[in-house]
């Protein structure tokens, strides 16, 4: 047989393996999966936020049904619902959580400027993609109030993104949005359809089908067996968690422009988007007298430049006589101080119902010593995020559950990576043309290096850019 031929029966051999190898594999990737829990992360418009709040329209935006901020101009959505289709790459995302802007208050009252935008999903078939969602919108002329569901808010630019093929997580990042018809109506016409809106970045999870066996993974909350058996014998407290965000505007702050950094979550403490918990409550509780004296796990780290750096760990809830304060061990500096009164907040109905003793956002002020561990940045007084405290007295009571934000994505990966960088992501993702010169691209998790060697034969990737959009 000559060389030629034997390369190619060779390359023929090799190919039939693989795909023996993977039609197995493929086929249960195949199957529609179900998405939950995850995040979406979207600015709405920028500028509609700077507009709002203003020295013309003096307003200002509220948080709704626990979304949460990110950086210094994008709300983040949580809890995806829906459903994703890896061999046709079809997605259905909803998620929970809404804004509410106002603004040219009225003389009379109320406000000419008032719109809420809630529940936005994002439905991708067919290479398109269209973010609906809720809202509640004041016409600025005529003053009429509209209220519409999930409708066709703004078209996603999905040129050159393949959907296919994901398993979990699946993410986009920086996909632009452009306002529709429908869309610049509910936004009482503020906007024209066709202008351009922020992108929008999300990541969710995916379930497999009933009757695969998904990997058992630990969760944050997982407890040592002799930590269990301490919490099963401690009496009254069996499982307490406490919920708090800081500061909406220090997040901001430290995330932001300005402070150009980031918090760490570490010690099994949970990112709830808008709030952290710090879980696995310890300690007495003393129902009749509404007395609570709780430690809890996990800590948080805020650094960033100019040598911000603050770590609050070491959380302890102290409940009497309908007020209640949370210490924590404060870290700035190199420096450690223990048992810092950081906030007090109202407790006066902390009485236990169906096992469960439940505070839910109780409004907090900073303590003199609270100010000074945040270097004096606020002053003692000042209000910070409101405080949620849970306590089971029951081992059949839960606590209430945290917004889901899913798994953190992966990175994605560009074009070029190739994938001998990285034997699980499958490098059939093409960036498409941001409006704002950024990327946009899809992050899928799962695969084998069977796969990949296969991807490698089968897939060439283009890179593909366009200039930005202003």
């Amino acid at each position: 047989m000559p060389p030629s031929a034997s390369a190619r029966a060779l390359a023929v051999a090799l190919l039939a393996v693989l795909f023996g190898a993977l039609l197995p594999a493929t086929a249960a990737q195949a199957a529609s999966r179900t998405v939950q829990g995850g995040r979406l992360d979207w600015g709405i418009r920028s500028s509609f936020q700077s507009y709002v709040t203003g020295p013309i329209a003096q307003g200002s935006w509220s948080l709704t049904g626990g979304a949460a901020t990110v950086g210094g101009s994008q709300f983040r959505f949580h809890s995806a619902t829906g459903s994703y289709d890896p061999a046709t790459g079809a997605l259905r995302a909803g998620f929970s959580g809404g804004v509410h802007f106002v603004g040219h208050k009225q003389p009379g009252g109320g406000n000419q400027l008032d719109l809420t935008i809630s529940r936005p999903t994002v439905r991708i078939s067919g290479g398109a993609g269209t973010l609906h969602a809720d809202m509640v919108s004041r016409d600025r002329a005529s003053g009429r109030v509209t209220t519409s569901a999930q409708i066709p808010l703004a078209t996603l630019g999905l040129s050159g993104v393949d959907m296919r093929g994901g398993s979990t997580p699946v993410a986009l990042v920086g996909v632009p949005a452009t306002l529709t018809a429908q869309g610049a109506r509910a936004f009482a016409g503020y906007y024209a359809a066709g202008t351009p809106l922020d992108p929008v970045s999300l990541s969710v999870d995916t379930r497999a089908p009933a009757g695969a066996k998904p990997a058992k993974s630990a969760t944050p909350t997982d407890s040592a067996p002799g930590q269990r058996k301490k919490k099963e014998t401690a009496g009254r407290l069996e499982d307490a968690a406490v919920d708090w965000g800081v500061r909406r505007t220090y997040r901001e702050y430290v995330t932001g422009p300005i402070g150009r950094g980031s918090w760490t979550l570490a010690g099994g403490a949970q990112d709830g988007g808008a709030l952290f918990r710090f879980p696995r409550g310890e300690g007495t509780y003393d129902a009749a007298r509404q007395r609570l004296t709780a430690s809890f796990a996990g800590s948080v780290h805020f650094t960033g430049v100019e040598g911000l750096d603050l770590r609050l760990g070491g959380f302890t809830a102290r409940v009497a006589s309908g007020r209640g304060t949370l210490l924590a061990d404060v870290t700035t500096g190199g420096v450690t101080r223990e048992d810092v009164p950081l906030v007090a907040f109202p407790a006066e109905d902390f009485t236990p119902e169906d096992g469960l003793a439940n505070l839910t956002e109780a409004p907090t002020t900073l303590t003199a010593d609270g100010a000074e561990a945040f270097g004096s940045l606020y002053k003692a007084g000042t209000a910070m995020d409101p405080v949620s405290l849970a306590v089971t007295v029951d081992a059949k009571a839960e606590l209430p559950a945290l917004p889901d934000l899913g798994s953190e994505p992966r990175p994605s990966k560009t074009p070029s990576a190739g994938p001998a960088e990285s034997p699980t992501a499958r490098p059939a993702t093409r960036p498409a043309a941001a409006e704002s010169g950024s990327r946009t691209s899809l992050a899928v998790g799962g695969g084998a290096v069977l796969l990949v060697a296969l991807a490698a034969v089968l897939f060439t990737v283009h890179r593909r850019r366009t200039g930005p959009d202003s």
